[in-house]
């Protein structure tokens, strides 16, 4: 998968608008707060589990863990690894841009309402 490829998927938009229920730039600012939240608590538990699995069986101490230095591919990796990372973050700006230069997308919340109004 190639960078582009990869950056376009993390910031793959589903089908129609984006309902808002706070002001657009509170909700933002919410939603990329709440996923590099969620991001870093996933990663967190992980590492931990990795590391206490590690260190229970032998194979590595904590200590051997916190001074690695990766060889210049791993660092590769994970600079790449790293701007997947932002652009799953800030996916709702991505998005925002995105909607800004089409129309004709159709809000859930106006389904919702016409459907209502239908009942």
């Amino acid at each position: 998968m190639s960078i582009a490829d990869a950056l376009a998927e993390a910031g793959a938009k589903a089908a129609g608008k984006r309902p808002y229920f706070l002001d657009h730039e509170v909700e933002a600012v919410l939603a990329i707060t709440m996923a590099a939240v969620q991001e870093l608590a996933v990663a967190r538990q992980r590492i931990d589990t990795l590391e206490r699995l590690l260190e229970g069986k032998g194979v590595l101490s904590r200590s051997e863990i916190e001074t690695f230095t990766p060889d210049p591919s791993v660092a590769i990796e994970r600079a790449l690894s790293t701007q997947e990372y932002i652009a799953r973050v800030l996916r709702i700006v991505q998005q925002r841009n995105e909607a800004n230069l089409t129309s004709g997308d159709i809000a859930s919340e106006a389904v919702g309402s016409e459907l209502g109004a239908r009942s």
